[in-house]
């Protein structure tokens, strides 16, 4: 999920982009094909803004854009209304408003192969007339300026889920992405928690800190969803779910979404990063040591994918993504297992999965890795639909 602190997206030309990105795609399975899809988590909304570009416009730096997914079988995308951490304090409602909006106006522009989605129902509704959903999910809890008003205003205009935290702590709730603060989440934390039980709104765990997450689950009534989080068992990275993670998500009912991000699914991809992050550098002109500086991504994201791509990481592969999908299905059992790519979130995907066409290739190795296709139509949008529709009938008021 990228992060700056530019208010105004740079202007950039715009062509009408392909039908599909440069090289051979893969044929959708019939699984596939049959399947309905579900994305917990894409990060185009604030590509878009950046680039002043729209959905069916060239930008060379999409991984999902109308051509994209359109080939990729997509049923449903959580678009998300992504909220960088620069903003907190500083008008975050309303920068999560213009991404909002900005979603309602692209699938008006595309009414024939988009409609926004708010429910469980919108969803089969979009698989049988052929068109893909937008859903709304609010990254970064900052975005509600402490205000339960405000979290019923974003619901009321769309937005399904809220993750509560992003990489950075807010006044109520830790991250895995710094210190924290507060042990896990405050008084009003959990208000925000039951808030949105009541209103039949989805509770986001990927990014937050592991005592923020168990707060979570000793305070809420509904299943919970790690929308786009992968295990860290085999990646060992805070964004990651340990095992017992996975076990207690299992219990409570919830559904974690596998990320795409090359640094969540491959150790020695996030060890690269990690050394880099920490590499020393050698006396400068003054005669001072230090470390590296690196682009920071909550302030300049454009910076930070130059930086990273300057490290020459490994590069992850689609059966890293399936290895994580297998293992979460291993422990947490198949039933709790999904998808959220964080597609135009990240800067690396894996080798075989680079951009959201290429998603069929993953339900064929899943296929050649042995889940059954019933298993594969669960982890593909089943699950998620159980759970929502779950979350939904519990709404209150």
């Amino acid at each position: 999920m990228p992060t700056s602190t530019n208010e105004s997206p740079s202007p950039a030309g715009v062509e009408p982009v392909p039908s599909s990105a440069a090289g051979q795609r893969p044929i959708a399975p019939a699984v596939h094909r049959r399947a309905i899809i579900v994305d917990g988590h894409c990060d185009t909304p604030y590509r878009l803004l950046r680039h002043n570009v729209h959905l069916d416009e060239h930008d060379t730096e999409a991984q999902a854009d109308l051509g994209s997914l359109l080939e990729s079988g997509i049923t449903a995308s959580f678009f998300a209304a992504y909220v960088p951490p620069f903003y907190a304090g500083r008008g975050a409602a309303d920068f999560a408003r213009r991404l909002i909006r900005l979603i309602h106006e692209e699938a008006a522009r595309l009414p024939a192969q988009l409609v926004v989605g708010t429910s469980a129902r919108s969803i089969r509704d979009a698989k049988t007339a052929g068109r893909i959903a937008l859903m709304i999910g609010v990254e970064g809890g900052h975005a509600i300026e402490d205000s339960l008003d405000i979290l019923r205003e974003l619901y009321d205009t769309g937005a399904r889920y809220l993750t509560l935290t992003h990489v950075n702590t807010n006044n109520w709730a830790d991250s895995s992405g710094d210190g924290g603060r507060h042990g896990g989440l405050t008084d009003f934390g959990r208000s925000v928690v039951r808030t949105m039980n009541d209103l039949g709104m989805i509770v986001d765990v990927s990014h937050v800190a592991d005592s923020t997450y168990y707060h979570v689950l000793e305070t809420t009534r509904t299943p919970v969803v790690a929308t786009h989080s992968s295990c860290r068992a085999l990646c060992n990275h805070p964004r990651n779910m340990t095992d017992a993670m996975l076990r207690d998500l299992a219990s409570n009912g919830g559904i974690c979404m596998i990320n795409f991000f090359s640094a969540f699914l491959n150790s020695e991809v996030a060890t690269v990063l990690k050394k880099a992050q920490k590499r020393p550098r050698g006396n400068d002109a003054g005669g001072h040591g230090g470390t590296e500086e690196v682009p920071d991504d909550r302030v300049d994201w454009q910076s930070y994918v130059e930086w990273f791509r300057s490290l020459g990481c490994p590069t992850a592969t689609i059966d890293d993504a399936v290895d994580h999908v297998l293992h979460a299905a291993e422990v947490a059992g198949i039933d709790h297992v999904g998808i959220g790519s964080d597609f135009d979130g990240v800067p690396a995907l894996p080798d075989g999965l680079s951009n959201a066409s290429f998603l069929p290739a993953l339900t064929s190795r899943l296929l050649e890795r042995g889940l059954s296709e019933m298993d594969i139509e669960k982890v593909l949008g089943l699950n998620f639909l159980r759970v929502f529709e779950s979350i939904e009938s519990a709404k209150r008021g």
